[in-house]
């Protein structure tokens, strides 16, 4: 059974940050694309990072310089570390799995977990 379970979230001071993890099981991780999302009340989901099977990444314009994808194969783990929080990424934060990066940032995963809630405040 795969699973996707994400970590971390909680309420901050905007300026401060935080580290969300994604514990993955039920496949083989390493192969595959993983990827960050987040969707703010009342708007729609929109991607923040992906990272490759090679390690490579990608971000977001609205976040790039603030946050950080990274993954640990040996620990079948995800990692999003985000600074200088602002109000504006107060959101759900999913992670996801897809074969191929392209599509993960088109929204489209085999995978998804069920989020972790960041909160923001001014």
């Amino acid at each position: 059974q795969v699973q996707l379970v994400e970590s971390g979230g909680g309420s901050v001071q905007a300026g401060g940050s935080l580290r969300l993890s994604c514990a993955a099981s039920g496949y083989t991780y390493s192969s595959y694309c993983m990827g960050w999302f987040r969707q703010a009340p009342g708007k729609g989901r929109e991607w923040v990072a992906v990272i490759g099977s090679d390690g490579s990444t990608a971000y977001a314009d609205s976040v790039k310089g603030r946050f950080t994808c990274s993954k640990d194969n040996a620990k079948n783990t995800l990692y999003l570390q985000i600074n200088s929080l602002k109000p504006d990424d107060t959101a759900m934060y999913y992670c996801a799995a897809h074969t191929t990066c392209g599509t993960l940032k088109a929204g489209y995963a085999n995978y998804w977990g069920q989020g972790t809630q960041v909160t923001v405040s001014s």
